[in-house]
């Protein structure tokens, strides 16, 4: 049977050619971070993407968080990034986390595809969780104390961060480069049926992330589907490169608005913490 029904449009078949042209096979192990949207040209949508990564990796998982459950008190932490009274007010629409919880739209429709398929797990964390396949036991290292922890585990286990899409979501593996350096973490809250449970090692602003690709040239795979790209980086390469980075330059992929709560605050925090 074809894999197009006309010309431009590509199916099931040419996203596996596509990711074993970077490089997936059998055993790989990746964390994926989905487009915002998928194109019409890739037919099967986000469907034919989770069905592809299943066949050609061993280990699968992506961001699946939560942002709907995230709760504010009145008052709390300085310099958080919080305006405590307005998001109080708002917590009111917040939902309870629970396993079968869509993951939210803000990752893209690939994260919650993923989550929905037979044989997926999830981590139990109530804002940061992840979801995917073969992957149980990466899912396990993940604590409150230590959102980011599967994707230590992953690196560990000489994984991949593979990226789709023309505008996807940013690389979150980047926000455990940021927790290796001390950059500053904050303070969320969130609701579950056993209360509000406070989670601490919040990231920050993650805007900035693309400032990196020019200093992963010679280690990144790319491919495409038609117009749709494809990039595989290994991950243990790629969290030395961006901590090395911070290190040298402590405000490193930190965003340029000077309105964003969470760059500022780690700026002073930098600030207030010199270090060398």
């Amino acid at each position: 049977m074809p894999t197009r029904k006309h010309a431009g449009v590509f199916g099931y078949r040419d996203v596996l050619l596509a990711f074993r042209r970077i490089g997936l096979e059998g055993e790989s192990r990746i964390l994926v971070i989905g487009p915002s949207l998928v194109p019409e040209t890739v037919r099967g949508g986000a469907a034919a993407l989770s069905a592809a990564l299943a066949a050609s990796c061993r280990t699968v998982i992506a961001p699946a968080f939560t942002y709907q459950t995230m709760v504010y008190p009145a008052e709390g932490p300085p310099d958080n990034a919080v305006d405590y009274p307005e998001a109080s007010a708002a917590s009111v629409e917040a939902d309870f986390f629970r396993p079968s919880l869509r993951v939210s739209p803000l990752l893209g429709p690939l994260p919650e595809t993923l989550r929905r398929m037979e044989g997926a797990v999830r981590s139990g964390h109530p804002i940061l969780s992840f979801a995917g396949l073969g992957a149980l036991e990466i899912l396990e290292t993940q604590t409150l104390a230590e959102p980011f922890a599967p994707i230590d585990a992953l690196a560990k286990a000489g994984g991949d961060v593979v990226i789709l899409g023309i505008d996807p979501p940013a690389n979150v593996a980047l926000h455990l480069a940021e927790q290796r350096t001390g950059r500053k973490p904050f303070i969320r809250w969130a609701l579950t049926p056993q209360g509000v449970v406070e989670c601490t090692g919040f990231p920050g602003c993650s805007r900035g992330f693309g400032a990196i690709d020019e200093k992963l040239e010679g280690i990144v795979q790319r491919g495409r589907v038609g117009s749709f790209p494809v990039v595989r980086i290994p991950l243990r390469d790629l969290l030395n490169i961006a901590a090395g980075w911070i290190r040298q330059d402590p405000q490193a992929m930190l965003c340029t608005n000077p309105d964003c709560p969470f760059c500022a605050a780690a700026r002073r925090y930098i600030q207030n913490n010199p270090t060398g």
